[in-house]
């Protein structure tokens, strides 16, 4: 569409086909087409022979840490070991939902979990105990869900 208004006139709403814009477009657009029409299509990227491994499974050992009020409590140690142990293999904290997570291998295997309140210091509660260890089953790979509760 070509318009017969100059560009003096104060007019904006037409625009044209010489404007700078479309000029643009068709410099990309010849740009583009040689590649189209030659057959070129990038080669979609290899995976790496460590994408190709599959995961190994584990198992998730998940769970609350809960205060004498039956609220959750936030930033205390969760520690985790195997029950034929006696060190602790792992160590989380709990969030600001007094939630807690962790892999352990897939297998058929009990695992201890208890909270370690050394250093543990909170606003809300004056003297805290760690309540009784959580003793947590494993078969295969799963899910397990526990509570640790701490008292007062």
């Amino acid at each position: 569409m070509v318009t017969t208004l100059s560009r003096g006139s104060g007019f904006r709403g037409v625009s044209t086909l010489a404007s700078p814009g479309c000029y643009y477009l068709l410099l990309i657009a010849l740009l583009i087409s040689p590649l189209g029409l030659s057959g070129y299509i990038p080669a979609p990227a290899t995976t790496s022979p460590a994408e190709e491994k599959y995961e190994k499974p584990y198992a998730l050992i998940f769970g609350t840490v809960w205060g004498p009020d039956n609220r959750p409590v936030y930033g205390v140690k969760v520690k985790i070991r195997r029950a034929d142990q006696k060190k602790p293999k792992w160590e989380q904290y709990s969030n600001h939902t007094g939630e807690f997570g962790q892999r352990v291998p897939a297998g058929k295997a009990d695992y201890v979990v208890w909270a370690d309140l050394k250093g543990f210091k909170s606003p809300e509660y004056k003297s805290l105990h760690a309540g009784t260890e959580v003793t947590v089953h494993i078969e295969n790979d799963e899910r397990a869900d526990i509570g640790v509760h701490l008292t007062e």
